[in-house]
């Protein structure tokens, strides 16, 4: 009797068994064939969604899109535009890897031959290329009445490559050019069928007029056609320390302060906006409000600014580049009619990146985005911050005015400004300069209270002698210092906290005498 239960056991576990087999069997099959029939999922293969929002987003603008047939709708150049700039991801990517992955999603099959070409002698002769575009100008020429093909005219599309042949850098090359694209609709997703590179058209001048307070005549600055000196200073609140527009933003805080400069004779401030404390490419309203507080309040106690830009920001890669360019128009179009901003400091100290970053690919950065920014705001000077006045000749056709840091002996100041005045011909401002007022164990041999108040002294002596602009690091000494700013030793962060004029309870050091001349 046990037996015949044990085999009736053994029977039932063996039909449910099977039965749960199939079942899961049917399910795989039902899951492929919906996944044949609909196609793989582009966006989700490649994660092409997350990789265009994270890193490309050139600036696209359509000048028509009316058709003499049927309209189109809006969501469906929606779809276009993402499809046709994906398309865009797809080749660079596989220009950079010599891959073919992706290709055929985007392309049609008689397009996608030519690429495979490409890629085919690329990774045959070691060669592979780096490229982005930075602006896209399309023109609806044609919609069929079945929304299945769309053609038109990308105008003027701007790409910057870089070409390499077994791992070294050959050419760098940027180019303007037209392009025909027609697009078919295909399983739901718009792919390239044709795209004819043509010369470049001449577009519409821009019609936008600057209405500038600060300008530049020669080796002077103006302020409403008058000669303007900078006297300024670098400016953290004392209690956020690079950190001026996080949790601790209390504009009645900064207006003190504001008050406390003002009445020192000082005319200028210069603050500093962090890349991604600001939201990166999507920039956040919050920080936004809070810029527009201290400017405004700025105006109001008439003290021009310089916002220094992308703070802590050291990637310089291509595929980077719209992310950042998005960031510096969202900023600099919002308050393009600012009275109180004197300049956009692009970059601080971008030099210090040369050797990590590679020297060419920080300059090309730096010089799309005097351009960029320049776009966005005809109102507003720019300068570029860097750390020596050795370096400060990069770019100097491009900025408005020169800007540079000088940390060395005083006995050399002279020398190094006047051979950069010469170099440059353009209004110099020394950016920063400073000593800490730190000789404690972690520094024995550094500067007293006293020592740095002569300091002080006999810099704005030669200030005064020669007539310079001049920005002193800084208001405050600082409670705290953030690691990513000196390191996270003792001996690298007390030498930072003790540059300000005032103590890090508010009350004025000697060289406070000596804030201006």
């Amino acid at each position: 009797m046990s037996i015949i239960n044990n085999r009736s056991v053994y029977r039932t576990i063996l039909i449910v068994s099977f039965i749960l087999l199939n079942l899961l069997l049917l399910l795989g099959i039902n899951k492929t064939l919906i996944f044949l029939n609909t196609g793989a999922e582009r966006i989700s293969m490649l994660h092409l969604e997350k990789e265009t929002i994270n890193t490309y987003l050139p600036k696209t603008i359509w000048e028509t899109v009316t058709n003499v047939g049927r309209a189109m709708e809006a969501n469906t150049l929606k779809e276009v535009e993402k499809d046709y700039l994906f398309s865009w991801v797809v080749k660079n990517k596989s220009f950079k890897d010599n891959t073919k992955e992706g290709i055929e999603d985007y392309y049609t099959q008689n397009t996608r031959a030519n690429l495979y070409n490409t890629i085919n002698y690329n990774k045959k002769n070691k060669i592979t290329i780096e490229s982005t575009t930075l602006e896209h100008h399309p023109t609806l020429e044609f919609y069929s009445a079945d929304g299945q093909l769309v053609v038109f005219t990308d105008k003027n599309v701007v790409e910057f490559q870089k070409i390499y042949q077994q791992d070294k850098l050959i050419t760098t090359v940027e180019d303007t050019a037209t392009y025909k694209v027609m697009m078919l609709l295909e399983d739901g997703f718009w792919r390239v069928r044709h795209m004819q590179k043509m010369e470049k058209e001449t577009l519409a001048a821009d019609t936008i007029k600057s209405h500038p307070t600060y300008t530049i005549q020669g080796k002077n600055m103006l302020k409403d056609k008058v000669n303007y000196t900078i006297k300024g200073i670098n400016y953290y609140p004392k209690n956020s320390a690079w950190d001026t527009f996080g949790p601790l933003f209390n504009i009645d805080t900064i207006a003190k302060d504001f008050d406390i400069i003002k009445k020192a004779k000082l005319n200028s401030i210069r603050i500093f906006i962090q890349y991604d404390d600001f939201g990166k490419a999507d920039v956040k309203q919050e920080k936004l409000d809070k810029l527009k507080k201290i400017l405004d309040l700025a105006e109001s106690k008439n003290l021009a600014v310089i916002v220094t830009l992308f703070d802590f920001y050291s990637d310089y890669t291509l595929e980077n580049w719209t992310l950042t360019h998005r960031h510096a128009e969202k900023i600099v179009s919002t308050f393009k009619n600012h009275k109180a901003i004197l300049a956009w400091d692009l970059k601080n100290e971008p030099n210090l990146d040369f050797e990590n970053r590679d020297k060419d690919n920080v300059l090309n950065w730096l010089n799309h985005m005097v351009a960029v920014i320049k776009k966005f705001d005809p109102n507003h000077l720019v300068t570029i911050g860097w750390s020596n006045a050795y370096e400060a000749t990069h770019l100097s056709n491009k900025v408005d005015f020169v800007s540079y840091h000088f940390y060395n002996a005083i006995e050399d100041f002279e020398k190094e400004n006047t051979t950069l005045e010469k170099a440059v011909k353009k209004p110099v401002v020394i950016q920063e300069f400073g000593v800490p007022s730190y000789n404690g164990i972690w520094n024995l041999r550094g500067y007293s209270e006293a020592d740095q108040a002569q300091y002080h002294k006999k810099m704005q002596a030669l200030f005064k002698k020669n007539k310079l602009a001049f920005m002193s690091w800084t208001l405050y000494d600082f409670p705290q210092v953030p690691s990513q700013v000196a390191g996270k030793w003792p001996w690298q962060k007390i030498r930072q906290k003790k540059f300000g004029f005032l103590d890090s309870k508010g009350n004025k050091k000697p060289s406070f005498l000596y804030i201006t001349y």
